[in-house]
């Protein structure tokens, strides 16, 4: 499957997370996305060192900035399990605004044509880094690492 691009339409999937009360969730990506102006980021791994280190703080420091800018929502999602993406949220006490969203069987993932396949490194099937700037579920901005 060819990676999402400019111009199309964001498929919808479902992703998991945990609430406020601590119940587990799940989420539709056009329930967050439609009507909005949204910005999904996709990382290979929660508690990667680049991904904790640059990518993620990255966004939450420029989480007023792009909401200054009319972006309603900031997602992240992870081919991880929503435990370890509630842990890794909570390594960022700062963050009011990015949603951490976990694509557990990286299904949202293949949808978008950008797995990784990284078993050789011994972490099966990932994400690749990316960053879709989307309005009202279409895709204005695409950047995707290769």
């Amino acid at each position: 499957m060819a990676p999402i691009a400019v111009g199309d339409s964001l498929p919808d999937g479902s992703l998991s997370y945990f609430d406020a009360e601590d119940k587990l969730q799940q989420v539709s990506i056009h329930s967050l996305a439609a009507g909005k102006q949204v910005i999904l980021f996709g990382v290979p791994g929660a508690f990667t060192p680049t991904c904790s280190l640059k990518h993620v703080p990255g966004f939450i420091e420029k989480a007023a900035e792009f909401k200054s800018k009319g972006i309603n929502e900031i997602i992240c999602i992870s081919v991880n399990d929503p435990f370890v993406m509630k842990a890794w949220a909570k390594t960022y006490p700062e963050n009011k605004d990015v949603k951490f969203l976990a694509d557990g069987s990286a299904t949202y993932t293949h949808t978008l044509g950008l797995q990784l396949d990284l078993s050789e490194k011994g972490l099966g099937t990932r994400s690749k880094r990316f960053a879709l700037l989307v309005d009202n579920l279409k895709v204005k901005a695409a950047n995707i690492e290769q």
